[in-house]
């Protein structure tokens, strides 16, 4: 347990830092490139598409093959990508990278779910919430050794391959060790077949997807917006603002490596009611608020509610007992990040055509509805065996 443990933890920080990393670099393509922001857009569309993609296939290799190798494949295409952004000659090609770098993350992403799913069931205890938070730490020092590769004067390539090279170095020799595992059972029901699933999830695995998604919307509204809102809304000066995300981010982490605990003493059912109370409350912090700092310890709030959803989610989808885990985890992840891709431009959309605060209450009917939907995430029953005469 402990090679698998530790395998499935340098994989999520390894998926957040080279994530993490790429987000950090791209003003340097948008200005090397002189990308209008619709064409930056779509190029980070081919990213989210790649990743969208790649779903369902990465679902079905699951399905038949088991999570680890697949995440041991993936730990080292993801690397090998990287880099490959940094030498496109054009934004066709980088288009082209982007599609591919995207679909190593999404099926790593997967993947990796997969696999901790099963560790933790192994364990006995919660652990995705604790993963998730690994992957949000690697996505943070991604971010900041962008930061200190460009105060260094390095440029994306240098920056991408030394980055590969030794968040490779330190984390894939991790995840090798882990153990491949036995090659998954067929699942519980016949119509549930992981060649023949269907892309989209239905009954209670949709509730489960709808419940992602809206927290996935929540999430990537306050990544994109945050920092605007303050400035335009609040006035808030741009070093201020700036801080937006950072207190979204910073109680997300917090939360997250207390998931175990809070989940084990709650239950995923009051823990997910809880985190959509507290997307609701945050976003009335943020739209009624009286000031910046009002604002600002909203979306704290805001980063509390977002935190265990996403993990509870991928945990019940992977424990499904109608649905191959890798099959039911890709569905779940399609309709989360389908969220995370709306998101932004349904906040930009809503507010030319009216606000921000009016955009920003979204949110708070979206924490309702995770509110509502909470016990979809309960865990399944399992099935009752057959007794063996005596």
């Amino acid at each position: 347990m402990r090679p698998a443990l530790h395998a499935v933890l340098a994989l999520f920080l390894l998926n957040g830092a080279l994530f993490g990393s790429w987000a950090a670099r791209i003003p340097a393509f948008k200005e090397h490139f002189a990308l209008s922001p619709d064409a930056l857009g779509l190029l980070l569309l081919c990213l989210a598409g790649g990743a969208i993609l790649a779903f369902p296939a990465a679902g079905r290799v699951i399905d038949r093959q088991g999570p680890a190798r697949l995440s041991k494949i993936l730990a080292v295409a993801y690397c090998l990508a990287l880099p490959l952004l940094a030498v496109a000659p054009d934004p066709i090609t980088l288009a082209a990278a982007l599609l591919i770098f995207g679909a190593c993350f999404g099926a790593m992403d997967v993947a990796m779910n997969a696999w901790g799913a099963e560790v933790e069931s192994a364990r006995g205890k919660p652990l995705l919430p604790q993963l998730h938070a690994v992957f949000s730490l690697g996505a943070g020092l991604g971010a900041a050794g962008g930061a200190l590769a460009v105060a260094a004067g390095l440029g994306p390539l240098g920056h991408f391959a030394l980055v590969a090279l030794v968040l490779g170095l330190a984390t894939v020799p991790f995840a090798l060790r882990g153990p491949d595992g036995a090659r998954p059972a067929a699942p519980a029901e016949p119509a549930a077949k992981p060649a023949r699933g269907p892309i989209l999830p239905t009954g209670t695995l949709l509730l489960v997807g709808l419940i992602a998604g809206a927290t996935g919307l929540s999430e990537a509204a306050v990544a994109d917006w945050s920092a605007v809102y303050l400035r335009i809304v609040t006035d808030a000066p741009p070093a201020l603002a700036a801080l937006g995300f950072a207190a979204f981010s910073t109680t997300m982490v917090i939360v997250r490596l207390s998931g175990g605990w809070i989940v084990a003493r709650l239950g995923a059912v009051l823990a997910t009611r809880l985190s959509g109370i507290c997307l609701a409350l945050g976003t009335t912090l943020v739209v009624f608020g009286a000031g910046s700092l009002t604002v600002l310890a909203g979306f704290a709030v805001l980063g509390c509610g977002a935190a265990l959803v996403m993990p509870l989610a991928f945990a019940r989808a992977a424990a499904d007992t109608r649905v191959a885990p890798g099959t039911a985890i890709a569905q779940v992840a399609l309709i989360g990040y389908g969220g995370l891709l709306l998101g932004p431009p349904l906040i930009g959309f809503i507010a030319a055509r009216s606000d921000y605060p009016t955009a920003f209450l979204l949110l708070l009917a979206l924490g309702l509805l995770v509110a509502v939907l909470a016990p979809a995430l309960r865990p399944p029953p399992l099935k009752r065996r057959a007794k063996t005469p005596r």
